[in-house]
């Protein structure tokens, strides 16, 4: 089996690329140069290129990752399959009930929205494409040991790690919903392969609030404190019914998996110290 793993130097693609050499498939992990000019078939394909929190001092290379980069390569690129990672922000806006993969969604344009609009953009290109192998897969907080630490909880673990204590700048009761990247690379492998959908939402189902990383991290024997008048900043339920009825999709808990994530930091911090 062959597959084709496009930003492989990033978090989700670096783990991808790993999880599917050791299932069995032959990958490759081309630069974005090649990207634009792809040579024979390129197997199953996954699309891990983004941008991330700095999208917003950047909005044209923004643009050009999530859409400009992706038309060239699907105009080009001959596949078996062909995944492209979306995100679940495209529904900060959505009510409570409208997270379902086939809801319309609406965004407001504006400096903020570069990158949901940039994302839709993407999922609108693979849909144009009457190839039923080209499939979209919405992510949300996507963790792991390896995290960004340009992360909301990614920096947070890493504060916890080296001090045993953090200073959480939003309220309490913010939220978020955090998905596995374990959960990440099997469901996108197993989507590749059979889904019998083109968009799927790919996350826990289950916003976290703030206090309740606070207190896991408190039970794993480090402390969280909350810095006065923070903004509270939710976000809706992800609808993740698709892939339960179809995969059995049992997620992870971030909050069963925060002391791994603190000891996996800890021992990269003692590495890091120990070589400088």
């Amino acid at each position: 089996m062959k597959a084709t793993v496009f930003g492989s130097s990033g978090f989700i693609g670096r783990n991808l690329a790993a999880h599917l050499r050791d299932i069995g498939y032959v990958v490759a992990t081309p630069d974005r140069e090649a990207a634009g000019d792809p040579r024979g078939n390129l197997g199953h394909v996954f699309y891990c290129i983004g941008m991330t929190g700095n999208f917003r001092d950047r909005p044209l290379a923004t643009v050009e990752a999530h859409a400009g980069l992706l038309a060239r390569l699907l105009e080009r690129a001959e596949f078996s399959s062909f995944i492209y990672f979306s995100s679940t922000r495209i529904y900060a806006q959505a009510g409570p009930e409208e997270t379902i993969e086939d809801t319309p969604i609406q965004v407001r344009p504006s400096a903020d929205t570069t990158y949901d609009l940039s994302k839709l953009l993407g999922e609108a290109l693979c849909m144009s494409l009457e190839q039923p192998a080209v499939k979209v897969i919405r992510l949300s907080n996507v963790y792991g040991p390896d995290q960004s630490k340009a992360t909301f909880l990614g920096s947070l673990v890493e504060d916890l790690a080296r001090t045993g204590h953090a200073v959480i700048r939003e309220a309490p009761d913010s939220s978020k919903d955090y998905v596995s990247i374990s959960d990440v690379v099997t469901l996108a492998e197993r989507i590749a392969r059979g889904g019998r959908h083109r968009t799927y939402n790919l996350a826990s189902g289950q916003p976290v609030r703030h206090i309740d990383l606070a207190e896991a991290a408190g039970a794993a024997g480090v402390s969280c404190t909350f810095a006065p008048g923070g903004a509270c900043r939710t976000f809706p339920a992800i609808n993740i019914t698709r892939l339960q009825n179809e995969f059995a999709f049992s997620p992870r808990s971030v909050l069963d998996d925060l002391p791994a994530l603190l000891c996996a930091a800890g021992h990269n911090a003692a590495n890091s110290e120990a070589h400088t």
